[in-house]
Formats: C-alpha cells, structure tokens, sequence
C-alpha cells in the first residue's frame, strides 16, 4: 500500500495490517523510531494493525497510546492491558496548513489541547521527524526545536534517534455523514 513505510516487513488485507515481526519499543534507536513511525502512519491511512511488542521502554509508554495498541507487550502485560482499554482512534493527530501545523491532542484523560506550531523551526523540525531521524544529523536549532517537542510529548526521542508521534489522518474509520 501507497504511503507505509518499508522499515517494518508486513503483509496487508483491505484496510488489515500484520506486522510479520514483533516491533521493538525498548527505545535503543533506530528499531524503536522506525517501529513508531510505521505504526504512526498506518494510523493515519486509517488501517487496523496486528503487532507485537518487544523490549523494555526507559520512556513512559504513554506517549504512545493514542497508536494501535499491540496485541503482546512482553515487557508489560498490565500496561499491554491498560494501553488496550485506554486506546480510541483520534486522540492525537495532525492537520497541516501553509506554514503551520495543528496538533490535537486528547491523550490525557479529561483534556483536550489544541497546539499550533507556526515558528519556522518548530514546523520544519515537526515535519523533517515524520521520516526517523538520528539526532546527530540534526543542527543545533533542529536540535533545541527537537527538544521542544519531545517536552511537549509530540516527538519520541530515544536512543539517539527521533520522529514525530502525531500523525496526519488522511481516512477516519467513520464517515463524517454517519456521526
């Protein structure tokens, strides 16, 4: 399918994903980054994913919550329990504009934050992570703008390596006429 990324070997069925592979969370670099933007990705094409996880995260797992949750997590079974019962579609994404960015994000339980990212630096950086990337190609100002984000719990930055948690939901699983 047009628009996933080749990093995470999958087979595909309709709107199905199964991932071939457990996918490593445990944040040692690129695996973890790569494995979050696949999973990122096929949330936005609005495809349902069958994974596994492995590894032991250092970073709080909740950052991810708002992704499919897998159907194993080895490291965490009542985490794997919670992120399962916690998890509904949309509650982090991204809309696109001309020099801006806005992120929706309801991970949080009882909250909602709307973010607009119109700095020059934090918008290029935002986007540049949507594809993984090791910190260590990023400039100093990519860097801070990294920084920024990831405090903002809208990039993972782990292992040397980071990319961009909200995705861009091209396919809700609803039609609007239907709500």
């Amino acid at each position: 399918m047009s628009g996933l990324p080749a990093t995470v070997p999958y087979r595909i069925a309709g709107r199905r994903v199964e991932v071939m592979e457990p996918l490593d969370l445990g944040g040692e670099g690129r695996e973890t980054a790569e494995a979050v933007g696949f999973l990122r990705e096929c949330q936005g094409l609005g495809l349902s994913v069958r994974w596994r996880a492995t590894g032991s995260p250092a970073y709080d797992l909740g950052v991810l919550r708002h992704l499919p949750p897998p159907a194993e997590l080895a490291c965490s079974p009542s985490e794997s329990a919670r992120w399962r019962s916690g998890y509904t579609f949309g509650t982090l994404y991204h809309r696109r504009g001309p020099g801006f960015v806005t992120v929706l994000d309801r991970r949080q339980e009882g909250t909602a934050v709307r973010l607009t990212l119109d700095h020059p630096d934090l918008h290029a950086t935002f986007l540049r992570l949507l594809t993984p990337t090791p910190l260590d190609a990023l400039g100093t100002t990519e860097r801070e703008a990294a920084d920024l984000l990831a405090a903002e719990r809208l990039v993972l930055v782990t292992g040397g390596w980071a990319v961009t948690l909200p995705p861009r939901v091209r396919q809700w699983p609803v039609p609007c006429t239907a709500i």
